[in-house]
């Protein structure tokens, strides 16, 4: 890896804006999960773009074996932490499971989430079924990342996680449902465990952001889960994660920053994800 030099401190937040003329300019842009406000101040440092509050802490941190346990409190009292690190990257806070059944639920989940959390944007897992709550957060200025493809707040309907999109007519329903999501509101699209050439496409067709786990290098954008990305995730490792501390080099820093910074330079110059955390 061409060794990347130290991020100078950003002197102005990331925006939306930020991140569309990202895309326009064909620069990566760098998603990591943080659930703390150390961790958090580390991902601002090393040159994150975007830091998720996931819901995936209900696996990682609470223990539990899918994120559908997880509440809007845990949600919220995780995002404050993040928060209080003050830092430039954008904060973008998970809606959990059923905390956006419908339009009103969501805005008054996603208000807490800015309101109470510090959050700058929500994400919210769904197709086509959630368009009118992507449009209703939208009509009252919420930012909002829709999420397509693998979805773990539906793990138990969609008999484990497993890889979505691989056949033609699956495919195309979910090419559609990108274009809905975008249509109804959306400012970012994540994509998880979707075939590298299909979310090429979604990439290609879009003129929001998309951010890919799982799915492939063209992508405009990519997110992991900080412990995998310092290998200390409990349980089965998934195949889209890569442990850059492990990777460093003996004779280098062996530290969390130096694993962050690594990931960072390794989505930046197009180095990660390679074939062998992407699905066909």
């Amino acid at each position: 890896m061409t060794p990347y030099s130290t991020p100078q401190p950003r002197t102005q937040p990331v925006t939306l804006q930020t991140l569309r003329n990202m895309k326009l300019s064909r620069e990566k842009i760098v998603m990591l999960t943080a659930y703390d406000a150390s961790f958090a101040a580390i991902a601002d440092r090393v040159g994150v773009e975007i830091i998720l509050v996931g819901d995936s802490l209900g696996m990682v941190v609470q223990g539990h074996d899918s994120t559908v346990p997880v509440t809007m409190d845990d949600m919220i009292y995780h995002t404050k932490l993040v928060s209080r690190a003050r830092p430039h990257a954008l904060v973008m806070g998970d809606m959990p499971f059923m905390s956006y059944s419908d339009p009103q639920t969501a805005l008054a989940n996603a208000t807490r989430f800015m309101q109470e959390g510090g959050a700058h944007m929500v994400k919210l897992e769904g197709g086509g079924n959630i368009a009118q709550v992507v449009k209703a957060l939208a009509d009252h200025n919420i930012p909002v990342c829709a999420h397509l493809g693998l979805q773990p707040q539906s793990v138990h309907k969609l008999g484990g996680y497993k890889v979505q999109g691989r056949d033609p007519a699956a495919a195309d329903a979910m090419f559609n449902e990108a274009q809905a999501m975008q249509a109804a509101g959306a400012d970012l699209l994540l994509l998880e465990c979707v075939p590298a050439t299909l979310a090429s496409r979604i990439s290609a067709a879009l003129t929001i952001p998309t951010i890919g786990i799982g799915a492939g290098p063209d992508c405009d954008g990519q997110v992991l889960v900080i412990y995998d990305v310092l290998g200390i995730s409990a349980g089965r490792k998934p195949k889209f994660a890569k442990n850059f501390l492990m990777a460093l080099p003996k004779d280098s820093e062996i530290s969390v920053e130096a694993a962050l910074r690594s990931y960072v330079a390794a989505v930046k110059q197009g180095q990660f994800p390679t074939a062998e955390q992407s699905f066909t």
